[in-house]
Protein backbone atom coordinates (compact mmCIF):
# COMPACT_ATOMS: atom_id res chain seq x y z
CA UNK A 1 0.00 0.00 0.00
CA UNK A 2 2.98 2.31 0.44
CA UNK A 3 3.13 2.84 -3.31
CA UNK A 4 -0.27 4.37 -3.52
CA UNK A 5 -0.13 6.51 -0.33
CA UNK A 6 -0.62 10.26 -0.80
CA UNK A 7 2.74 10.94 0.88
CA UNK A 8 4.70 8.87 -1.62
CA UNK A 9 6.88 10.65 -4.13
CA UNK A 10 5.68 8.50 -7.05
CA UNK A 11 2.09 7.30 -6.74
CA UNK A 12 0.87 4.03 -8.31
CA UNK A 13 -2.51 2.43 -9.09
CA UNK A 14 -3.19 -0.35 -6.57
CA UNK A 15 -5.01 -2.38 -9.28
CA UNK A 16 -2.70 -2.33 -12.31
CA UNK A 17 0.49 -1.03 -10.62
CA UNK A 18 1.17 1.70 -13.18
CA UNK A 19 2.59 5.02 -12.00
CA UNK A 20 0.83 8.36 -12.28
CA UNK A 21 3.03 9.20 -15.29
CA UNK A 22 1.69 6.18 -17.25
CA UNK A 23 -2.05 6.80 -16.87
CA UNK A 24 -4.37 9.76 -17.65
CA UNK A 25 -4.94 10.48 -13.95
CA UNK A 26 -5.14 8.82 -10.52
CA UNK A 27 -8.00 8.96 -8.02
CA UNK A 28 -6.76 9.27 -4.42
CA UNK A 29 -8.26 7.06 -1.70
CA UNK A 30 -7.55 6.61 2.02
CA UNK A 31 -4.78 4.05 1.59
CA UNK A 32 -4.14 4.04 -2.12
CA UNK A 33 -4.97 5.25 -5.61
CA UNK A 34 -6.83 3.87 -8.62
CA UNK A 35 -6.27 4.98 -12.20
CA UNK A 36 -8.99 6.19 -14.58
CA UNK A 37 -8.52 3.14 -16.87
CA UNK A 38 -9.25 0.69 -14.04
CA UNK A 39 -12.30 2.74 -13.02
CA UNK A 40 -13.65 2.48 -16.60
CA UNK A 41 -13.07 -1.30 -16.74
CA UNK A 42 -14.75 -1.78 -13.36
CA UNK A 43 -17.73 0.30 -14.52
CA UNK A 44 -18.17 -1.81 -17.66
CA UNK A 45 -18.00 -5.00 -15.60
CA UNK A 46 -20.66 -3.79 -13.15
CA UNK A 47 -22.90 -2.72 -16.02
CA UNK A 48 -22.72 -6.15 -17.71
CA UNK A 49 -23.09 -7.96 -14.38
CA UNK A 50 -26.20 -6.05 -13.35
CA UNK A 51 -27.88 -5.85 -16.78
CA UNK A 52 -30.06 -9.01 -16.40
CA UNK A 53 -31.62 -7.63 -13.20
CA UNK A 54 -31.96 -4.05 -14.47
CA UNK A 55 -33.43 -4.99 -17.85
CA UNK A 56 -37.01 -3.75 -17.94
CA UNK A 57 -38.87 -4.52 -21.16
CA UNK A 58 -40.89 -1.73 -22.72
CA UNK A 59 -44.30 -2.03 -24.31
CA UNK A 60 -44.34 -3.01 -27.97
CA UNK A 61 -45.86 -0.40 -30.25
CA UNK A 62 -47.49 -0.77 -33.68
CA UNK A 63 -48.56 -4.39 -33.27
CA UNK A 64 -49.60 -5.67 -36.73
CA UNK A 65 -53.22 -6.84 -36.70
CA UNK A 66 -54.07 -10.45 -37.61
CA UNK A 67 -55.42 -9.49 -41.02
CA UNK A 68 -52.23 -7.49 -41.77
CA UNK A 69 -50.04 -10.43 -40.70
CA UNK A 70 -52.00 -12.82 -42.94
CA UNK A 71 -51.84 -10.43 -45.91
CA UNK A 72 -48.07 -10.29 -45.47
CA UNK A 73 -47.83 -14.10 -45.32
CA UNK A 74 -49.92 -14.32 -48.50
CA UNK A 75 -47.08 -12.64 -50.40
CA UNK A 76 -44.69 -15.48 -49.67
CA UNK A 77 -46.81 -18.57 -48.92
CA UNK A 78 -49.40 -19.96 -51.34
CA UNK A 79 -52.56 -21.47 -49.83
CA UNK A 80 -52.63 -22.78 -46.22
CA UNK A 81 -55.23 -20.15 -45.23
CA UNK A 82 -56.23 -22.06 -42.09
CA UNK A 83 -52.64 -22.27 -40.76
CA UNK A 84 -51.92 -18.63 -41.66
CA UNK A 85 -55.04 -17.46 -39.82
CA UNK A 86 -54.19 -19.43 -36.66
CA UNK A 87 -50.58 -18.22 -36.77
CA UNK A 88 -51.59 -14.57 -37.32
CA UNK A 89 -54.00 -14.57 -34.38
CA UNK A 90 -51.47 -16.31 -32.09
CA UNK A 91 -48.66 -13.86 -32.90
CA UNK A 92 -50.98 -10.85 -32.49
CA UNK A 93 -52.28 -12.10 -29.13
CA UNK A 94 -48.71 -12.84 -28.01
CA UNK A 95 -47.66 -9.19 -28.33
CA UNK A 96 -50.97 -7.88 -27.04
CA UNK A 97 -50.56 -10.12 -23.98
CA UNK A 98 -47.03 -8.79 -23.31
CA UNK A 99 -48.27 -5.20 -23.42
CA UNK A 100 -51.21 -6.03 -21.13
CA UNK A 101 -49.05 -7.78 -18.54
CA UNK A 102 -46.58 -4.87 -18.54
CA UNK A 103 -49.31 -2.26 -18.13
CA UNK A 104 -51.56 -4.14 -15.68
CA UNK A 105 -51.24 -3.34 -11.99
CA UNK A 106 -50.83 -5.84 -9.19
CA UNK A 107 -54.57 -5.48 -8.43
CA UNK A 108 -55.55 -6.70 -11.91
CA UNK A 109 -56.87 -10.22 -11.41
CA UNK A 110 -56.64 -11.22 -15.10
CA UNK A 111 -53.18 -12.34 -16.21
CA UNK A 112 -53.08 -13.49 -19.81
CA UNK A 113 -51.19 -16.69 -20.58
CA UNK A 114 -49.47 -17.52 -23.85
CA UNK A 115 -50.59 -20.21 -26.29
CA UNK A 116 -47.79 -22.08 -28.04
CA UNK A 117 -48.53 -23.46 -31.52
CA UNK A 118 -48.05 -26.83 -33.24
CA UNK A 119 -48.05 -27.01 -37.06
CA UNK A 120 -48.74 -30.48 -38.46
CA UNK A 121 -48.26 -31.11 -42.17
CA UNK A 122 -46.43 -33.19 -44.79
CA UNK A 123 -42.94 -32.24 -45.90
CA UNK A 124 -42.76 -29.40 -48.39
CA UNK A 125 -46.06 -27.74 -47.43
CA UNK A 126 -44.58 -24.52 -46.01
CA UNK A 127 -44.16 -24.93 -42.24
CA UNK A 128 -40.62 -23.51 -42.16
CA UNK A 129 -41.47 -20.91 -44.81
CA UNK A 130 -44.34 -19.60 -42.68
CA UNK A 131 -41.95 -19.15 -39.75
CA UNK A 132 -39.30 -17.44 -41.92
CA UNK A 133 -41.91 -15.12 -43.44
CA UNK A 134 -43.07 -14.03 -40.00
CA UNK A 135 -39.42 -13.26 -39.18
CA UNK A 136 -39.39 -10.76 -42.07
CA UNK A 137 -42.33 -8.89 -40.61
CA UNK A 138 -41.63 -8.88 -36.88
CA UNK A 139 -39.07 -6.69 -35.17
CA UNK A 140 -38.31 -9.18 -32.39
CA UNK A 141 -35.57 -11.80 -32.04
CA UNK A 142 -36.46 -14.93 -34.00
CA UNK A 143 -34.63 -18.22 -34.37
CA UNK A 144 -35.23 -21.61 -35.99
CA UNK A 145 -33.84 -24.71 -34.29
CA UNK A 146 -33.91 -28.37 -35.28
CA UNK A 147 -35.21 -30.75 -32.63
CA UNK A 148 -33.24 -33.69 -34.08
CA UNK A 149 -29.90 -32.39 -32.71
CA UNK A 150 -31.17 -32.11 -29.14
CA UNK A 151 -30.39 -34.74 -26.51
CA UNK A 152 -31.20 -35.24 -22.85
CA UNK A 153 -28.91 -33.35 -20.48
CA UNK A 154 -25.69 -35.19 -19.72
CA UNK A 155 -25.32 -36.87 -23.14
CA UNK A 156 -23.36 -35.98 -26.27
CA UNK A 157 -25.35 -33.47 -28.30
CA UNK A 158 -27.03 -30.14 -27.65
CA UNK A 159 -29.03 -29.42 -24.50
CA UNK A 160 -32.42 -27.79 -24.88
CA UNK A 161 -30.92 -24.66 -23.29
CA UNK A 162 -28.96 -24.16 -26.54
CA UNK A 163 -32.29 -23.05 -28.07
CA UNK A 164 -32.27 -20.01 -25.82
CA UNK A 165 -28.55 -19.46 -26.47
CA UNK A 166 -29.36 -18.97 -30.16
CA UNK A 167 -32.21 -16.62 -29.30
CA UNK A 168 -29.84 -14.55 -27.15
CA UNK A 169 -27.37 -14.39 -30.03
CA UNK A 170 -30.14 -13.12 -32.35
CA UNK A 171 -30.93 -10.42 -29.76
CA UNK A 172 -27.24 -9.41 -29.42
CA UNK A 173 -27.44 -10.65 -25.82
CA UNK A 174 -30.12 -8.08 -24.97
CA UNK A 175 -32.02 -10.08 -22.36
CA UNK A 176 -35.14 -7.91 -22.40
CA UNK A 177 -35.45 -8.34 -26.19
CA UNK A 178 -34.73 -12.08 -26.11
CA UNK A 179 -37.45 -12.67 -23.51
CA UNK A 180 -40.11 -11.42 -25.95
CA UNK A 181 -38.84 -13.36 -28.97
CA UNK A 182 -40.23 -16.24 -31.03
CA UNK A 183 -38.66 -19.69 -31.41
CA UNK A 184 -39.58 -22.13 -34.20
CA UNK A 185 -38.74 -25.74 -33.27
CA UNK A 186 -38.69 -27.82 -36.45
CA UNK A 187 -38.93 -31.62 -36.76
CA UNK A 188 -40.54 -31.99 -33.34
CA UNK A 189 -42.08 -35.27 -34.47
CA UNK A 190 -38.57 -36.78 -34.60
CA UNK A 191 -38.31 -36.67 -30.79
CA UNK A 192 -41.38 -38.84 -30.23
CA UNK A 193 -40.83 -41.66 -27.79
CA UNK A 194 -40.00 -44.99 -29.32
CA UNK A 195 -42.91 -46.98 -27.84
CA UNK A 196 -46.49 -46.22 -26.83
CA UNK A 197 -45.60 -46.96 -23.20
CA UNK A 198 -43.17 -44.92 -21.08
CA UNK A 199 -39.61 -46.09 -21.64
CA UNK A 200 -37.90 -48.22 -18.97
CA UNK A 201 -34.45 -47.32 -20.29
CA UNK A 202 -33.29 -43.80 -21.10
CA UNK A 203 -34.66 -42.39 -24.35
CA UNK A 204 -32.01 -39.68 -24.63
CA UNK A 205 -33.06 -38.22 -27.99
CA UNK A 206 -36.82 -38.80 -27.68
CA UNK A 207 -38.82 -38.77 -24.48
CA UNK A 208 -35.86 -37.33 -22.55
CA UNK A 209 -35.80 -34.26 -24.82
CA UNK A 210 -39.56 -33.83 -24.47
CA UNK A 211 -39.22 -33.82 -20.68
CA UNK A 212 -36.46 -31.20 -20.92
CA UNK A 213 -38.56 -29.01 -23.22
CA UNK A 214 -41.39 -28.76 -20.70
CA UNK A 215 -39.76 -26.03 -18.60
CA UNK A 216 -39.13 -23.92 -21.73
CA UNK A 217 -42.65 -24.22 -23.13
CA UNK A 218 -44.45 -23.67 -19.84
CA UNK A 219 -42.61 -20.53 -18.82
CA UNK A 220 -39.90 -20.57 -16.19
CA UNK A 221 -36.48 -19.09 -15.43
CA UNK A 222 -33.82 -21.15 -17.23
CA UNK A 223 -30.05 -21.00 -16.66
CA UNK A 224 -28.53 -20.52 -20.12
CA UNK A 225 -24.77 -20.70 -20.83
CA UNK A 226 -23.99 -17.62 -22.96
CA UNK A 227 -21.66 -19.54 -25.29
CA UNK A 228 -23.92 -22.59 -25.44
CA UNK A 229 -23.08 -26.20 -24.61
CA UNK A 230 -21.09 -27.60 -21.71
CA UNK A 231 -17.59 -26.91 -23.04
CA UNK A 232 -17.05 -23.94 -20.72
CA UNK A 233 -18.30 -24.96 -17.26
CA UNK A 234 -16.66 -21.92 -15.66
CA UNK A 235 -18.84 -19.41 -17.56
CA UNK A 236 -21.60 -17.57 -15.68
CA UNK A 237 -25.17 -18.47 -16.59
CA UNK A 238 -27.70 -16.00 -17.96
CA UNK A 239 -31.11 -16.32 -16.31
CA UNK A 240 -33.75 -16.27 -19.08
CA UNK A 241 -37.47 -16.12 -18.28
CA UNK A 242 -39.40 -17.99 -21.00
CA UNK A 243 -42.80 -16.68 -19.85
CA UNK A 244 -43.04 -14.25 -22.79
CA UNK A 245 -41.26 -16.35 -25.45
CA UNK A 246 -43.65 -17.78 -28.04
CA UNK A 247 -42.80 -21.29 -29.24
CA UNK A 248 -43.98 -22.50 -32.65
CA UNK A 249 -43.39 -26.21 -33.26
CA UNK A 250 -43.60 -27.97 -36.61
CA UNK A 251 -43.42 -31.55 -37.80
CA UNK A 252 -44.46 -33.84 -40.65
CA UNK A 253 -45.75 -36.58 -38.29
CA UNK A 254 -45.37 -39.20 -41.00
CA UNK A 255 -47.97 -41.92 -40.48
CA UNK A 256 -50.21 -40.05 -38.01
CA UNK A 257 -53.06 -40.51 -40.50
CA UNK A 258 -53.27 -44.15 -39.39
CA UNK A 259 -53.89 -43.05 -35.80
CA UNK A 260 -56.53 -40.56 -36.96
CA UNK A 261 -58.27 -43.13 -39.16
CA UNK A 262 -58.31 -45.68 -36.36
CA UNK A 263 -59.85 -43.17 -33.93
CA UNK A 264 -62.50 -42.03 -36.42
CA UNK A 265 -63.50 -45.60 -37.27
CA UNK A 266 -63.97 -46.50 -33.61
CA UNK A 267 -66.04 -43.39 -32.92
CA UNK A 268 -68.49 -43.62 -35.82
CA UNK A 269 -70.67 -46.57 -34.85
CA UNK A 270 -74.38 -47.14 -34.33
CA UNK A 271 -76.61 -44.17 -35.05
CA UNK A 272 -73.54 -42.04 -35.80
CA UNK A 273 -72.53 -44.22 -38.75
CA UNK A 274 -73.96 -41.67 -41.18
CA UNK A 275 -71.15 -39.31 -40.19
CA UNK A 276 -68.62 -41.81 -41.53
CA UNK A 277 -69.60 -40.90 -45.09
CA UNK A 278 -68.70 -37.24 -44.49
CA UNK A 279 -65.07 -37.94 -43.55
CA UNK A 280 -62.56 -36.78 -46.16
CA UNK A 281 -60.24 -39.79 -46.38
CA UNK A 282 -57.83 -37.95 -48.67
CA UNK A 283 -57.07 -35.29 -46.03
CA UNK A 284 -57.25 -36.91 -42.61
CA UNK A 285 -54.85 -34.35 -41.09
CA UNK A 286 -57.70 -31.85 -40.76
CA UNK A 287 -59.15 -34.09 -38.00
CA UNK A 288 -55.93 -34.21 -35.94
CA UNK A 289 -56.48 -33.97 -32.19
CA UNK A 290 -54.42 -34.18 -29.01
CA UNK A 291 -55.04 -37.92 -28.56
CA UNK A 292 -53.60 -38.60 -32.03
CA UNK A 293 -50.40 -36.76 -31.05
CA UNK A 294 -50.20 -38.83 -27.87
CA UNK A 295 -50.61 -42.06 -29.85
CA UNK A 296 -47.85 -40.90 -32.18
CA UNK A 297 -45.38 -40.51 -29.32
CA UNK A 298 -45.66 -37.03 -27.80
CA UNK A 299 -45.97 -37.14 -24.02
CA UNK A 300 -49.21 -35.70 -22.54
CA UNK A 301 -47.36 -32.83 -20.84
CA UNK A 302 -45.96 -31.59 -24.18
CA UNK A 303 -49.37 -31.85 -25.87
CA UNK A 304 -50.91 -29.83 -23.04
CA UNK A 305 -48.37 -27.04 -23.53
CA UNK A 306 -49.16 -26.80 -27.26
CA UNK A 307 -52.86 -25.87 -27.08
CA UNK A 308 -53.05 -24.47 -30.62
CA UNK A 309 -52.82 -27.33 -33.13
CA UNK A 310 -53.37 -26.62 -36.81
CA UNK A 311 -52.65 -28.53 -40.00
CA UNK A 312 -51.22 -27.74 -43.43
CA UNK A 313 -52.80 -29.23 -46.52
CA UNK A 314 -50.92 -31.33 -49.03
CA UNK A 315 -50.24 -29.03 -51.99
CA UNK A 316 -52.25 -29.79 -55.14
CA UNK A 317 -51.21 -29.21 -58.74
CA UNK A 318 -52.65 -25.68 -58.98
CA UNK A 319 -50.92 -24.62 -55.76
CA UNK A 320 -47.54 -25.88 -56.99
CA UNK A 321 -48.00 -23.98 -60.27
CA UNK A 322 -48.74 -20.79 -58.34
CA UNK A 323 -45.70 -21.36 -56.09
CA UNK A 324 -43.47 -21.34 -59.18
CA UNK A 325 -44.59 -17.90 -60.33
CA UNK A 326 -46.64 -15.85 -57.82
CA UNK A 327 -44.70 -15.32 -54.54
CA UNK A 328 -42.19 -12.46 -54.30
CA UNK A 329 -39.37 -14.98 -54.10
CA UNK A 330 -40.87 -17.42 -56.63
CA UNK A 331 -38.45 -19.88 -58.23
CA UNK A 332 -39.06 -18.54 -61.75
CA UNK A 333 -38.23 -15.01 -60.58
CA UNK A 334 -35.07 -16.26 -58.90
CA UNK A 335 -33.77 -17.91 -62.07
CA UNK A 336 -34.71 -14.88 -64.18
CA UNK A 337 -32.73 -12.72 -61.75
CA UNK A 338 -29.71 -15.04 -61.99
CA UNK A 339 -29.73 -14.76 -65.80
CA UNK A 340 -30.32 -11.00 -65.60
CA UNK A 341 -27.16 -10.63 -63.49
CA UNK A 342 -25.25 -12.06 -66.47
CA UNK A 343 -27.00 -9.70 -68.87
CA UNK A 344 -29.30 -12.40 -70.23
CA UNK A 345 -33.07 -12.71 -70.50
CA UNK A 346 -34.75 -15.99 -69.55
CA UNK A 347 -37.99 -16.99 -71.30
CA UNK A 348 -39.83 -20.07 -70.06
CA UNK A 349 -42.51 -21.98 -71.98
CA UNK A 350 -45.61 -22.40 -69.73
CA UNK A 351 -45.63 -26.12 -70.60
CA UNK A 352 -42.24 -26.43 -68.89
CA UNK A 353 -43.81 -25.26 -65.63
CA UNK A 354 -46.50 -27.94 -65.97
CA UNK A 355 -43.79 -30.56 -66.53
CA UNK A 356 -41.94 -29.43 -63.39
CA UNK A 357 -45.12 -29.61 -61.29
CA UNK A 358 -46.12 -33.04 -62.63
CA UNK A 359 -42.65 -34.38 -61.83
CA UNK A 360 -42.85 -32.96 -58.29
CA UNK A 361 -46.29 -34.51 -57.79
CA UNK A 362 -44.95 -37.89 -58.89
CA UNK A 363 -42.00 -37.67 -56.47
CA UNK A 364 -44.29 -36.52 -53.59
CA UNK A 365 -41.74 -33.98 -52.32
CA UNK A 366 -44.07 -30.99 -52.19
CA UNK A 367 -42.81 -27.47 -52.85
CA UNK A 368 -39.32 -28.41 -51.66
CA UNK A 369 -38.96 -30.76 -54.62
CA UNK A 370 -39.58 -27.99 -57.16
CA UNK A 371 -36.11 -26.49 -56.74
CA UNK A 372 -34.37 -29.84 -57.20
CA UNK A 373 -36.22 -30.39 -60.48
CA UNK A 374 -35.51 -26.83 -61.66
CA UNK A 375 -31.80 -27.26 -60.88
CA UNK A 376 -31.62 -30.42 -63.00
CA UNK A 377 -33.22 -28.62 -65.95
CA UNK A 378 -31.34 -25.33 -65.61
CA UNK A 379 -27.88 -26.52 -64.61
CA UNK A 380 -26.40 -26.85 -68.11
CA UNK A 381 -28.06 -23.61 -69.27
CA UNK A 382 -26.57 -21.70 -66.31
CA UNK A 383 -23.19 -23.24 -67.11
CA UNK A 384 -23.24 -22.04 -70.73
CA UNK A 385 -25.12 -18.72 -70.39
CA UNK A 386 -22.33 -16.54 -68.88
CA UNK A 387 -20.00 -17.40 -71.79
CA UNK A 388 -22.65 -17.22 -74.52
CA UNK A 389 -23.08 -14.24 -76.87
CA UNK A 390 -26.84 -14.74 -77.01
CA UNK A 391 -28.86 -12.22 -74.98
CA UNK A 392 -31.90 -14.50 -74.58
CA UNK A 393 -32.33 -18.09 -73.48
CA UNK A 394 -35.61 -19.84 -74.36
CA UNK A 395 -36.43 -22.76 -72.09
CA UNK A 396 -38.58 -25.04 -74.22
CA UNK A 397 -40.48 -28.20 -73.31
CA UNK A 398 -38.18 -30.30 -75.50
CA UNK A 399 -35.08 -28.93 -73.73
CA UNK A 400 -36.60 -29.56 -70.30
CA UNK A 401 -37.59 -33.14 -71.11
CA UNK A 402 -34.12 -33.86 -72.48
CA UNK A 403 -32.48 -32.71 -69.22
CA UNK A 404 -34.93 -34.49 -66.94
Amino acid sequence: MAKGHSGSKDRHCVFCGRSEHEVPFLLQGLDGCICSDCVSIAGDYLKSYNSPEKASPEAIGDIPKPREIKEFLDRYVIGQDRAKTVLSVAVYNHYKRINHNLASSASDDVELEKSNILLVGPTGTGKTLLAKSIARLLKVPFTIVDATVLTQAGYVGEDVESILSRLLQEADYDLAQAERGIVFIDEIDKISRKGDNPSITRDVSGEGVQQALLKLLEGSVVNVPPQGGRKHPEQEFIHVNTQNILFICGGAFEGIERNIAQRLNTQVIGFGSMEKQKIDKDNLLQYVEAQDLRSFGLIPEIVGRLPLVTYLDQLDRDSLLRILTEPRNALVRQYQKLFEMDGKKLKIDPKVLELIVDTAMKNKLGARGLRAICERIMNEAMFEAPSSDSKTFNLTLQYAKAHL
